[in-house]
Parts: C-alpha cells; sequence; structure tokens
C-alpha cells in the first residue's frame, strides 16, 4: 500500500460519514493517472499553490488600493486566512481539510486587480455578454487559462467549491460550505483590523451587542464565530452558526459595509479604478495584437472581449497601473 492508499484508508477510518473521501471523488474533466503519493484533494493544493494566478494574488487589492504599510492584507493574505480558518472547521467537524484547503486557496484566483472596485468596473463594460463574477472567473482560470490554456484539470469537488464560494449556488459537499462561511468570517474581520489599523475605525466604534457577543478583540471574534460554527453544525450536520450568532454577524456585516466599503476616506480613489479598467479594456480592443500569445489564442476561441477580459483581469495592480502609463501618459522629454 503506497502513500496515497494510507491516506485514503485514513480517510474512511477518521473522517465523518459526512465528508468527502478522496477516493470517492467524482473525478477530474480529462482523466489522469492517480498520483502515487497525494490524493486526489492533496494534488489539487499542489496545481493550485503552483500557478500563476496564485502567484499574482500577493500583488492584488483586498480593499484598501495602494496603502502604505506592510501590514495591510492582501488577496494572497486573505487566501490564506481562510484556508486556516476553513482547516480548524473542517477538522474539528471531521471533514476533509485538503478539500476545504483546496477550494480555499483557489476561491479568489479569478479576482480583478484593485479588488471589487476593479469587479465592479470590468462587469459594468462586459455587461452586455453576461457581466464579470469573480467565482465564475476563478474557475475559468482554473479550467481555461493556466498552464498556456490547459488548464489544471482540477476534480469536481474542487471546481464546485470555488464557483459556489459566494452567490446564488450552494457548493455540493459540506467543505465547501466551510469555506462559504470562512471566507465571510475572514474578510469581515480582517478588514475591521485593517480599518483599525488605517484609523479609519476604532476598537470603540464596533457596536457594543457585536462586542459583547463576540468579543471586543480581532482573535476573540474570530474564535466565537468559529466554535458557533462548529457547535451548530455538529448538531445538525448542515455548516450553520445559531440563529442568535447569525443575526449578529449579519449585523457586523452591516456595519463593515457602511463604515468601510461605503467610506469615502478608505474608497476615495475608486474611481481612478474605473477609467484605468476602461482605458486598458478599449486599448487592447481596439489593438488585439498587442495582447499576449495565450490570450490572442483564447480570442481565436472565445472572442476577443472575453480574451481582453481575461487578460486585464488576471493583472496585478501593480501591472495594470504601470500598464496603463505607458498607453496614456506621455514619456518625459529629455532636455539637453
Amino acid at each position: 500500500m503506497g502513500p496515497r492508499e494510507e491516506r485514503e484508508a485514513l480517510e474512511r477510518l477518521m473522517l465523518s460519514p459526512l465528508a468527502s473521501l478522496a477516493e470517492k471523488s467524482k473525478g477530474r474533466e480529462r482523466n489522469e493517472p492517480q498520483c502515487d503519493i497525494r490524493t486526489c484533494y492533496q494534488r489539487d493544493i499542489d496545481r493550485i499553490t503552483h500557478s500563476n494566478a496564485f502567484r499574482r494574488l500577493k500583488h492584488k487589492t483586498q480593499v484598501f488600493l495602494q496603502p502604505e504599510g506592510d501590514h495591510y492584507r492582501t488577496r494572497l493574505t486573505h487566501t490564506l486566512e481562510v484556508a486556516r480558518i476553513g482547516r480548524t472547521i473542517a477538522r474539528a467537524l471531521r471533514l476533509n481539510e485538503d478539500l476545504a484547503e483546496a477550494i480555499a486557496l483557489g476561491h479568489d484566483l479569478g479576482h480583478t486587480p484593485f479588488g471589487h472596485a476593479g469587479e465592479r468596473a470590468l462587469n459594468a463594460i462586459i455587461d452586455k455578454e453576461g457581466g464579470f463574477r469573480h467565482n465564475e472567473q476563478s474557475l475559468r482560470v482554473v479550467d481555461v487559462l493556466e498552464r498556456d490554456g490547459t488548464g489544471l484539470n482540477l476534480s469536481f469537488e474542487v471546481r464546485d467549491g470555488i464557483l459556489c464560494h459566494t452567490g446564488e449556488q450552494k457548493p455540493i459537499t459540506l467543505e465547501g460550505s466551510v469555506i462559504r462561511i470562512a471566507d465571510r468570517i475572514a474578510y469581515i474581520n480582517h478588514d475591521v483590523d485593517d480599518a483599525i489599523r488605517a484609523g479609519i475605525l476604532r476598537e470603540l466604534d464596533i457596536p457594543e451587542e457585536i462586542s459583547c457577543a463576540l468579543g471586543a478583540k480581532h482573535g476573540e471574534r474570530i474564535n466565537a464565530l468559529i466554535l458557533d460554527m462548529i457547535n451548530e453544525s455538529n448538531k445538525n450536520g448542515e455548516i450553520a452558526m445559531s440563529p442568535q450568532i447569525a443575526f449578529i454577524f449579519n449585523a457586523f456585516y452591516d456595519f463593515v459595509y457602511k463604515n468601510i466599503y461605503k467610506n469615502m476616506r478608505a474608497k476615495s480613489e475608486e474611481t481612478k479604478v474605473f477609467g484605468i479598467i476602461d482605458g486598458l479594456f478599449s486599448h487592447y480592443t481596439a489593438n488585439p495584437d498587442e495582447l499576449p500569445d495565450d490570450y490572442r489564442r483564447v480570442a481565436m476561441r472565445d472572442g476577443l472581449r472575453r480574451a481582453v477580459s481575461d487578460f486585464v483581469s488576471g493583472m496585478t495592480d501593480k501591472y495594470s497601473i504601470y500598464k496603463y502609463g505607458e498607453l496614456y501618459v506621455p514619456a518625459a522629454w529629455q532636455v539637453r
């Protein structure tokens, strides 16, 4: 029995009957030999973390555009926090931690530069083509765009969890449902932490009913939400928070939305994002020969506007600003 078979045997012994066993996966879109060492979900973790899209997350905005300071979250650190929260919950519920981690690591691969501001800008541009949603783009990244257009060929359950981590469609696995909530736990709490660091909020600004129910500190709030979710999910076999904590959590989100996501100090630069995204999109649709080779191949298969959307959405904040400047900002003359 090799390392993979040993791990699969351990999953049968240790995991809940409600867990997704790796050996029971619905498989990949393209059949391929099993790895001797890793289960299919462990293999997917490695494929995602070695992808170009994953590496680019370190230079993509979470909430604060171009923050000055080394400790603000990026899309990459957000992804890692979701993965850790997700694994903690999955372990406590005896679910498949590897599946939960793979979904978490892949869930934001399709996010635009400049966070949700970039997503809104691109959505408006391609509205007539069906719009832009980062969860759908994340699936497109792993299915179509990575590995020079061949995709990562991930397991069905990982792909489903990536697509369904947000939106109306619910994941088919409990692990996917864990990440769906872990994502919200992570971003609501770390966005508050970053807002306090930026001087936009104070701990004392958080409503008393939220602090009393969840805790006065960042770690206390995360711990309270995770513990409640574990206890409630163990009761009924579904991934959920208790009604009382779910009510408080929704109130917490409303507070964050009003005081951070709609705060003019935090979002004052967002109008410029629309100009950058629109400028880049317009240039490359007018000059398709300037697209990289792999995106020109996408254009031949899926259409030019789809390919330009793929290219622009995959840019980092820094690269999109650089390309916009190169295309639209006049170069300085050298005076002798």
